[in-house]
């Protein structure tokens, strides 16, 4: 039996950024249509508006590694049901049914290789996969991430894209915060560098752990960052928020940003930022 009910008309969706099916893809804040080859061209980003589509792993480890070459680490590592969770469905079910229709075996991967000729790690989050939400199977991934960048002394890139923590494993989902947070305590006292780079959206237990704690914290243009959503902070303190409210542009004006990149540029800024770092010209 489910441990709570919901009506479906109670409930209220954010506008999905993820690529539309068809040849020509309407933009959502202009109305204009663009080909969707000259789209996927410029890596989803709307050339006109700057107006970025959301995209997921695959998309990303092409970005930044070269020619898209990488070692995968962690795949072995999946999901379990301690908890025997239940609402619409069985956790167990849901976990199955969602690695048929995205093709991935968690919320993250992890990949090795090399960006623009250096060493990294990088652990990259997906929305298509309940939500980007942190189990114990992201935490441990990205654990595992970060002790290959401490062991081979290299630099370590995690990509957020979330609606938090997955409410189906409680506290063990919860726990992964603490963790994640520890191990980047000791990557730090070795001196890795670790960029963290937030997408759209980074909200929840990741915002309040990971995400917020790289050497250098960065933002594409307007993803929406922040802990709890703008709605459930409206309805729980009755005022209207700020315009433009925990979007990466606000966040970035009061300091809790360092850069907002383009993922157009992506790969470029991570590879000059690095070089800083490392003290390499």
């Amino acid at each position: 039996m489910s441990w709570f009910k919901r009506k479906d008309e109670n409930i209220q969706t954010a506008q999905k950024k993820e690529m539309p099916e068809g040849v020509w893809v309407k933009v959502p804040t202009t109305g204009e249509t663009i080909h969707k080859r000259e789209l996927e061209d410029n890596l989803y980003v709307d050339p006109l508006s700057g107006y970025h589509f959301r995209v997921g792993i695959k998309q990303y480890f092409e970005i930044i590694f070269d020619k898209g070459k990488h070692k995968k680490l962690g795949e072995d590592i999946l999901s379990a049901d301690p908890l025997e969770f239940t609402d619409r469905k069985k956790y167990s079910d849901r976990i199955i049914d969602t690695q048929k229709k995205s093709g991935l075996t968690d919320a993250a991967s992890v990949g090795v290789g090399k960006m623009n000729g250096l060493d990294i790690v990088v652990g990259c989050m997906d929305f298509g996969f309940i939500g980007g939400s942190m189990g114990s199977v992201v935490g441990e991934r990205f654990g595992i991430a970060i002790d290959y960048a401490l062991e081979h002394k290299i630099p370590l890139i995690l990509i957020s894209q979330t609606g938090g923590a997955r409410m189906q494993e409680s506290v063990l989902s919860l726990m992964q915060m603490a963790k994640t947070s520890a191990k980047l305590a000791r990557l730090d006292e070795a001196g890795i560098p670790y960029i963290s780079y937030l997408t759209d959206p980074s909200t929840g237990g990741v915002t309040a752990s990971f995400a917020m704690l790289g050497d250098i914290n960065i933002a594409e243009p307007g993803a929406l960052i922040g802990f709890a959503g703008p709605r459930v902070i409206r309805q729980t303190i009755g005022r209207d928020l700020p315009e433009g409210f925990q979007t990466a542009e606000y966040l970035l004006e009061h300091g809790f940003l360092d850069f907002i990149v383009p993922r157009t540029e992506m790969k470029e800024k991570l590879t000059q930022f690095l070089k800083i770092i490392l003290h390499k010209k």
